[in-house]
């Protein structure tokens, strides 16, 4: 048989060879037909041809170093069996099959427009020509050399050579008899001649448990989902008029027991959706559960886009997840991060050698606060990532939403930079207008992909028109967080009653922009981590000051224009400030103050819920009136909510001092009963149960504006919630 040239065989030694689709599988020589095998470590390998009675086995001739070779007729299908050292297999040759990913799909790939990128990309498994296995892609356009290695070659680097595709840099292999389950890496090689650290795929749709690195070939989808209903009302479903209140949580902690586990997917079906419906939350919120080499990041530095963490269990179980919240009424929203990556070898750093999905200028491409490397949205290839993976965790696993983490710390070139430590956009300003175009894109095709699916940004500074419509110059999110709104009300909250009537603005300075944006009112994570202390403990106080202040404060963002959410743990008052690593502080039953907290919050969700005047116009000024706003003297301010221009169906009172107000009057737009809804001092909730025997009856006596009034008994660190009794507009 004509003899393989020594430099080629040299190549595939190293590890090398830039083309091992022009020497391996089989070639026409010189008028012979030839299959090469490159199969070092192998004891004996045979080219096998024909099924049953016609199966034959021809020993390939191999050179001492790996390469077998053996003649093959043109027309025959062929299979290599070949025994190592711990057993014998027989498969089809990965360098029998011509090109596998379709033009269009390297195109738009090289476009960044794939947005069904993981179907593609990564390991999927395939069926070609009848033969299973798994069909390897990866991008990597500065690599000399890429090689699949992983449990099935022996973590062999010279076993597998990828084949390199023209254009985009993105290279390609099938390899038979691969299943579920096996664990992978890429081998590359820069152009310098340098070997890079073994890497994860960046698609990978599933990992190994940390501290393991390594990347494993998901199964096929194999869920059934039951959700039609849901998916096909949520797309119907207008969510800026729809009640919105949210439970953020930490999966792991959560479930986390004394004992230190950290639970499942199905152990939170089971645990977590029965809570969530007890407390009447519509939605939870789930921090990051993308995969991510350190716990203590809270999922907030992830690697893998594609992948639920292998902390809580394989994918089809958050489907299965999913699909249990949407039964019973509960949305789901990822905390999904595009704003940053960690540096960890094994991931996306550097990946190909060169600086491929970060800048390459540290000024753009490092995060200083973080520690972390900054994606370079404006590389069409990365966009389009960055977006396949919001759309895939919303398409294939149904996701209610998006909360987009870090949004300022990429609108701004300069966030957290000073003078000299970032490079200014084309026209010498701050504004990341590459961000601008990403957030833009990903918002319109989610609009246009999502099935009613919302995105919310976490965006803490007044750049305009976050929640814009994208046609109108806007960034297109759904929902924006209120940062100030938490920051004023959390500072008011925390001072002596004494003082607090000389700083009223911190209540009402947030209605000056209340309806600038589609407001969510977040009291998340970062308000109960890292020496702020739990939200309890920001209240001033004795015992019973603290927990009055608390169910205050609860009760006040529930009756505020905007979307809710809360951190878990906030809703029974947790004494101390979260810890990833600890138990999850349930309150005792006989905890009389934290389940009165608890019981506060379940009754303030389903006032909400079931109270158009409360959620209706939640963004919209003709919701909203301030009735008092001004009491100085003694810390009262009141306000009316609609469900409609002019109805004025809600008024909320709130006593900011411990000091209880008798015959406080307040203007109401109505004649009749005004019935109490909710007080925050109910003994139910573990108040002293001052109030108003269930209503108050309106006066002819004018006040703020209004021809009658009610005289209201206002308690102590208290909240009113009165709704118009519509049975006496017909008395």
């Amino acid at each position: 048989m004509p003899a393989l040239p020594g430099s080629d065989i040299a190549r595939l030694e190293e590890g090398r060879h830039p083309d091992p689709f022009a020497v391996l599988g089989r070639h026409t020589v010189d008028g012979v037909s030839l299959v090469r095998a490159w199969l070092p470590g192998a004891n004996y390998v045979e080219l096998v041809i024909g099924d049953g009675e016609e199966r034959r086995a021809t020993p390939m001739v191999g050179n001492g170093s790996g390469l077998y070779e053996a003649p093959c007729p043109d027309d025959a299908a062929y299979r290599i069996r070949t025994a190592w050292p711990g057993g014998i297999s027989e498969t089809a040759d990965p360098y029998s099959f011509g090109l596998l990913l379709s033009d269009d799909d390297i195109y738009l790939a090289a476009e960044g427009r794939h947005f069904d990128l993981a179907t593609r990309l990564g390991a999927n498994l395939r069926t070609i020509d009848g033969i299973d296995g798994v069909l390897f892609a990866v991008w990597a356009p500065n690599a000399s050399h890429v090689a699949v290695v992983g449990d099935f070659n022996g973590w062999d680097a010279r076993r597998h050579p990828m084949r390199r595709r023209l254009g985009p840099g993105i290279w390609e292999l099938f390899i038979p008899g691969i299943a579920a389950g096996a664990v992978y890496k890429y081998a590359l090689i820069a152009a310098s001649g340098e070997r890079l650290p073994w890497k994860a795929d960046p698609l990978a749709r599933a990992t190994e448990m940390p501290p393991r690195t390594g990347s494993v070939v998901a199964a096929a989808p194999d869920f059934s989902w039951t959700d039609s209903e849901w998916l096909s009302a949520r797309e119907k479903a207008d969510p800026l008029a729809a009640p919105m209140t949210t439970y953020e949580i930490h999966v792991g902690s959560w479930l986390r027991t004394e004992w230190g586990q950290m639970g499942s997917w199905d152990e939170a079906t089971d645990r977590l959706i029965p809570y969530l419906q007890h407390m009447g939350f519509s939605h939870v919120e789930l921090m990051p559960i993308t995969e991510h080499p350190f716990g203590g990041s809270w999922g907030y530095q992830p690697l893998a886009l594609f992948a639920p963490t292998a902390r809580l269990g394989p994918p089809e179980a958050f489907a299965r997840f999913v699909d249990r919240c949407h039964a019973a009424g509960i949305g789901v929203i990822l905390d999904w991060v595009p704003a940053h990556f960690p540096s960890d070898e094994h991931g996306l750093a550097r990946f190909d050698g060169t600086a491929l999905y970060e800048h390459e200028d540290p000024r753009q491409g490092f995060h200083i606060d973080w520690n972390t490397l900054i994606y370079n949205v404006g590389r069409r290839e990365v966009r389009g990532f960055l977006i396949a993976s919001a759309l895939f965790w919303i398409e294939t696993f149904h996701l209610d939403g998006l909360r987009v983490d870090a949004v300022a710390s990429m609108l701004y070139r300069d966030y957290s930079r000073k003078p000299g430590e970032w490079v200014p956009n084309e026209f010498g300003g701050r504004e990341n207008l590459e961000a601008v175009s990403f957030f833009q894109e990903l918002n319109t095709l989610v609009g246009a992909r999502g099935r009613g699916a919302v995105t919310i940004a976490e965006e803490s500074t007044a750049w305009p028109g976050v929640t814009s419509p994208v046609h109108h110059g806007g960034l297109g999110f759904h929902f924006k967080w209120n940062m100030g709104w938490m920051h004023d009300t959390l500072r008011f909250f925390a001072r002596d009653p004494l003082y607090r009537g000389h700083h009223g603005d911190d209540v009402t300075f947030g209605l000056i922009y209340a309806f600038s944006e589609n407001f969510v009112l977040p009291i998340s994570h970062d308000e109960v981590v890292h020496g702020k202390g739990s939200l309890l403990s920001r209240m001033p106080g004795d015992d019973w000051q603290r927990f009055a202040n608390l169910r205050l404060y609860l009760a006040l963002m529930w009756a505020h224009p905007g979307k809710k959410l809360l951190f878990m743990g906030c809703e029974f008052g947790a004494e101390d400030e979260w810890s990833v690593d600890a138990p999850f502080p349930w309150p005792h039953p006989y905890d009389d103050r934290r389940q009165g907290v608890s019981r506060l919050v379940r009754d303030l969700n389903a006032l909400y819920r079931a109270t158009p005047a409360l959620h209706r116009l939640d963004h919209a000024p003709e919701g909203f009136g301030w009735v008092v706003a001004d009491d100085s003297a003694n810390a009262v301010f009141a306000f009316s909510r609609s469900s409609a221009p002019g109805a004025a169906e809600i008024m909320v009172v709130a006593n900011m001092t411990p000091v209880p107000r008798q015959g406080y009057r307040i203007g109401v737009p109505r004649r009749g009963l005004w019935r109490e809804r909710l007080n925050s001092d109910a003994g139910i909730y573990g108040g002293a149960g001052m109030g108003n025997g269930g209503g108050a009856q309106a006066e002819p006596v004018p006040a703020h504006g209004q021809e009658q009034s009610l005289s209201l008994t206002i308690p102590p660190l208290g909240l009113l919630v009165l709704e118009h009794d519509p049975a006496a507009d017909r008395a």
